[in-house]
């Protein structure tokens, strides 16, 4: 009886050694089953991340804008057999599992010319979740703006802003060329610290509770730190102005473009959805939200130069002005934008041999491509530091680990 005793005891020990806890998962909520917000402002912190982030639309005081998926799915059938990916961070080799067991990360998936090497979701969720963007989003919407261009519904990138958004006529963000807000450098000040005390801050309140009205805080913006050509500076207001240039070219919203010009086109296999602000424009700079595989779907798009299925969905040469470091002016190379990247028309370019660019945002936030090894990573995270400039470590692994799955999968990563 004693021995029964005996090796029960042992199998659970290791059951529970196999059940490893996700990081912080006490933190982000898990003894509450992950909660979704109660509120528009409380959706941000802990414990309500993970739920929220995963489910904006669920959150009060949030009204969105869906994204309507077509009839045609694009499959993403699986790598067979799939590669291991392996990585090395400060002269130690890890492993993929290493990498989630260290990293707060929500979902990650890869791709290796459009199969699946790796889908992985934790802290309690599933290809049902549509996650938030952050940034992301800012990507997504140069897509709109190089789709725009190329349907005439917006002349020329080098047009003022005004002349689409009517509403800013007569400002500074008005005055400034599409091209320039695409580069981020209209030469504008805008702080974006995330401290909760930032130009950010104020536009994000603007947008939730509509006192003052985000265009008020936009046609605020007056101080200048540089002439507009000059040099990257990174401000979400900017983005938030092409938004309102789309809206003004086209008389129809973010959600409606987004689904006709690629959403459907791209054989997304879940409607997406924008969370808009209170005056019901789509917040451009950060608030797109979709499933993980979709997520994949746009990377491995643009991987293939903006075809799906034999249509050129995303013109190749906008794309190409978008994302190639080599086609950037001066100031707006890998090292000089940045220490490490480039910046193009909302993406964020690597510095390596072969064009590879980024969607980025806040807490952990990515989507990498490399379009000549058909390599694509998608994560979604609830990294505790909004920016790398709070807590770098985060990022200085996830980069080693993109490193690592290129040269797992025959990408390059020099």
């Amino acid at each position: 009886m004693r021995r029964r005793h005996a090796a029960a005891l042992a199998a659970l020990l290791l059951l529970a050694a196999g059940a490893q806890a996700e990081p912080d998962e006490g933190l982000l909520g898990k003894g509450r089953g992950y909660p979704v917000g109660t509120n528009a402002g409380n959706w941000y912190g802990n414990p309500y991340r993970v739920g929220s982030w995963s489910a904006m639309d669920q959150v009060p005081g949030l009204p969105t804008h869906t994204v309507a998926r077509g009839g045609m799915v694009m499959p993403l059938p699986a790598a067979a057999p799939p590669p291991a990916i392996a990585w090395r961070f400060k002269s130690t080799s890890y492993t993929l599992d290493d990498y989630l067991d260290r990293q707060r990360v929500t979902g990650l998936l890869i791709l290796k010319n459009g199969e699946v090497v790796a889908e992985r979701y934790r802290y309690g969720r599933d290809g049902t979740a549509r996650f938030l963007s952050f940034s992301m989003a800012k990507s997504v919407t140069s897509l709109l703006v190089g789709i725009a261009a190329d349907k005439g519904v917006i002349a020329s990138l080098d047009d003022p802003a005004e002349k689409y958004a009517k509403s800013l006529a007569g400002s500074p963000y008005g005055s400034t060329s599409i091209r320039h807000l695409l580069r981020m450098s209209s030469g504008l000040t805008f702080t974006e610290r995330y401290d909760g005390n930032d130009d950010i801050a104020r536009m994000s309140r603007a947008a939730a509770y509509g006192t003052p009205p985000v265009l008020g805080v936009l046609r605020a913006i007056n101080a200048r730190h540089s002439r507009a050509g000059e040099k990257f500076a990174y401000a979400s207001a900017e983005t938030e102005v092409l938004g309102r240039v789309l809206t003004g070219a086209s008389g129809r919203t973010l959600a409606q473009l987004t689904s006709e010009w690629f959403w459907q086109p791209m054989g997304a296999e879940r409607d997406a959805f924008w969370v808009t602000s209170t005056d019901g424009q789509e917040r451009a700079s950060g608030f797109f939200n979709a499933s993980l595989r979709d997520w994949g779907r746009l990377g491995w798009l643009l991987a293939q130069d903006g075809k799906a299925g034999g249509q050129q969905v995303v013109p190749r040469e906008y794309l190409l002005d978008a994302t190639d470091a080599a086609r950037q002016p001066a100031p707006f190379k890998p090292g000089r934008a940045t220490r490490y990247f480039g910046y193009g028309y909302q993406f964020w370019l690597f510095p390596l041999r072969e064009r590879s660019f980024a969607f980025q945002g806040v807490h952990g936030q990515a989507v990498f491509v490399q379009p000549s090894s058909g390599i694509v990573m998608v994560q979604t995270a609830v990294w505790e530091g909004a920016s790398g400039q709070q807590d770098p470590a985060p990022g200085q692994e996830r980069t080693a680990f993109w490193r690592g799955v290129l040269k797992s999968l025959g990408g390059n990563a020099d």
